[in-house]
């Protein structure tokens, strides 16, 4: 049976933006993360995680570190009872310095590439789904992808929103404070 997806971007909208992940130590949870994803996993929407990585193109972190982030943010979560089915990234960048990670790709964001491999794993409802995001290219990613896209105000959010927004071609279904605000929208407002 199809299921919708919350396709969430990671930095920013889950965890604190802190420019890029290059250790462990600067991994934090933003409040209200485990809650929001609780609130998916009852609702049976798919909690999925898409996340430009390019650090790993630029030579910044190994592609490993990404891994063992991802790991933790899994384990946080789930000490809160709070579980992610998937995790999809993009580790490159057309500038980079690791030549195996170096090219231009169709999965960074706001390319389709992260959600398209997701809808060949998971039956997924799309017409149900949605991208909640801290940048514009999130809302990008959502329109390309033909599904509602959601614009947070953390991380990147409050000045994408100021300074951004107003010129650009893509517009948010809602603008929320954090990822569980917006979360609560889509079971109060956006649930067919």
């Amino acid at each position: 049976m199809k299921r919708p997806a919350v396709f969430i971007d990671r930095d920013g909208t889950i965890n604190e933006q802190m420019g890029y992940i290059n250790h462990l130590s600067r991994f934090v949870l933003l409040p209200g993360a485990e809650e929001a994803i609780k609130l998916l996993n009852r609702h049976q929407y798919l909690a999925i995680i898409v996340s430009n990585q390019s650090g790993v193109a630029r030579g910044y972190f190994p592609i490993e570190l990404v891994d063992k982030v991802h790991e933790l943010m899994k384990a946080l979560l789930e000490k809160k009872d709070a579980i992610i089915d998937a995790i999809y990234f993009c580790p490159h960048h057309k500038a980079g310095v690791v030549p195996e990670y170096t090219t231009r790709c169709i999965c960074r964001k706001p390319g389709t590439g992260l959600i398209d491999k997701a809808c060949l794993e998971f039956d997924i409802d799309m017409e149900n789904s949605y991208v909640i995001g801290d940048r514009i290219t999130d809302i990008e990613l959502a329109h390309r992808a033909k599904i509602k896209g959601i614009l947070v105000s953390t991380g990147y959010g409050r000045g994408d929103i100021d300074y951004i927004l107003p010129h650009s071609n893509y517009r948010p279904v809602h603008i929320a404070e954090d990822l569980l605000h917006a979360v609560r929208w889509i079971m109060s407002e956006g649930r067919p």
